[in-house]
């Protein structure tokens, strides 16, 4: 799944769209590394997100297209 998307389904960021201007801006980390919104996610990956003075890291226990609201938060664990 594609990292904005995945941004967006397990609603780490609200909007496809802001998530999307996020990893366009270089505020995005995958595994380390600056990632763009095309790039891949899959389960073990370490996703950074930065904004404002705010840092936040979560990792990616499950990849799911579609997922209740409720359901979210057991895609990722806080780090």
């Amino acid at each position: 799944m594609r990292l904005d998307k995945y941004l967006k389904v397990s609603r780490l960021i609200k909007r496809r769209t802001v998530a999307n201007e996020a990893c366009d801006s270089g505020r995005v980390t995958l595994n380390g590394k600056v990632a763009r919104a095309s790039a891949e996610v899959k389960p073990g990956d370490i996703i950074g997100i930065t904004f404002g003075d705010r840092q936040t890291q979560a990792e990616v226990l499950a990849v799911q297209e579609t997922v209740r609201k409720e359901a979210a938060g057991e895609m990722y664990r806080l780090l």
